[in-house]
């Protein structure tokens, strides 16, 4: 007899602030992708939807410690990210930032955008980033550019094998934590 799984808890990270971004379309469709499949439950962090200080305070503010509480309340994430003079949003660094604990021991995708190179480079750097953070990030990701459309076969394939890496490790990493907690 078969056990029943709870979906995979993932939170969505739209990574761009600035006005006229792409990342709100294309953390809409991604979204829309996830909530075809009954393996996972998304939730949307939308960095627009928080109001984040301007320096690092001595002290968390309540926005900071909301978005703290949304990383650790997920089992996994999938960022959102444009790709900017071959690098990530500030904005998406500084959301990373105020989150330190509550990334360990998760898997995580990537879904970018840009010009020809499809935000390979802003992937490439945040896969630095998340190493640091003791994340485990998947192998497939999902690259559009911008210059065509969003949602071809080749992207909802490519999301697809994504989520399918993503929901093994988030699942065998929620396994392993609930035999023996993690810890740094």
């Amino acid at each position: 007899m078969a056990v029943a799984v709870a979906p995979l808890r993932l939170a969505l990270l739209i990574g761009s602030t600035r006005e006229g971004r792409v990342g709100s379309a294309v953390g809409d469709w991604f979204a829309g992708v996830v909530r075809e499949r009954d393996d996972v439950e998304v939730e949307v962090l939308d960095l627009l939807d928080f109001s984040f200080p301007e320096r690092f305070p001595e002290e968390p503010t309540a926005e900071m410690c909301r978005f703290a509480g949304a990383i650790e309340r997920a089992e996994g994430f999938v960022v959102v990210t444009p790709e900017y003079n071959a690098g990530y949003p500030a904005a998406l660094k500084q959301a990373i930032d105020y989150a330190y604990d509550e990334w360990h021991a998760k898997p995580v995708g990537f879904v970018s955008y840009g010009l020809r190179a499809r935000g390979q480079l802003a992937v490439a750097a945040l896969r630095c980033v998340f190493v640091e953070l003791r994340t485990v990030t998947m192998r497939d990701e999902v690259g559009i550019d911008v210059s065509g459309l969003c949602g071809t076969p080749a992207q909802v394939s490519a999301a697809s094998a994504m989520l399918d890496e993503l929901v093994w490790w988030g699942l065998a990493l929620r396994e392993a934590k609930r035999l023996r907690p993690y810890t740094a």
